[in-house]
């Protein structure tokens, strides 16, 4: 983090390892977690792999696959920096309603295999009806998204004016 002055950039990569072991003690796979927070805690919430790897003191190919792992889950976004050819990954500031929306997404394209699983084993069978119910809790999920969703843009228009 350049212009940092080095204690503070100590204190910042202190943190950067507290708060990324709670996504790895969550399920979230130590270097991915990693990344994921140093670009929370960027001052743009941009940064080169070049970057991330002098600040977390890692490998380029512990960038990639960490930055891989973070787009398909849709927590961050790689870009080509403007009159370059190297990329910059970027978490954007609405990065939580951006994981929750792709999510709802997800618990849609679910649905369908669910329901052809519920049609194979017979919806009275005991793994019938708990696919049926797994189908069920994500046809509510996806139906509660929008209107929480909507709630919560209104609160941080309140909260930050953003």
């Amino acid at each position: 983090m350049t212009g940092v002055a080095e204690s503070e950039n100590q204190q910042i990569v202190r943190f950067i390892e507290r708060f990324s072991s709670v996504f790895t003690d969550s399920g979230m796979a130590r270097m991915p977690a990693r990344v994921f927070v140093a670009l929370l805690v960027s001052e743009t919430g941009r940064m080169t792999a070049a970057e991330l790897g002098d600040l977390l003191q890692v490998s380029p190919a512990a960038i990639s696959g960490a930055v891989r792992y973070l787009s398909q889950v849709d927590l961050v976004r790689r870009e080509r920096e403007v009159g370059s050819r190297r990329d910059v990954f970027q978490v954007s500031d609405d990065v939580w309603y951006e994981a929750v929306f792709h999510k709802d997404q997800m618990l849609e394209r679910w649905s369908v295999p669910l329901k052809e699983g519920v049609e194979a084993l017979g919806p009275d069978t005991p793994a019938g009806k708990r696919l049926n119910e797994t189908l069920a809790f994500f046809k509510f999920i996806h139906r509660e998204m929008p209107d929480m969703l909507d709630r919560w843009r209104a609160y941080r228009e309140e909260t930050f004016g953003a």
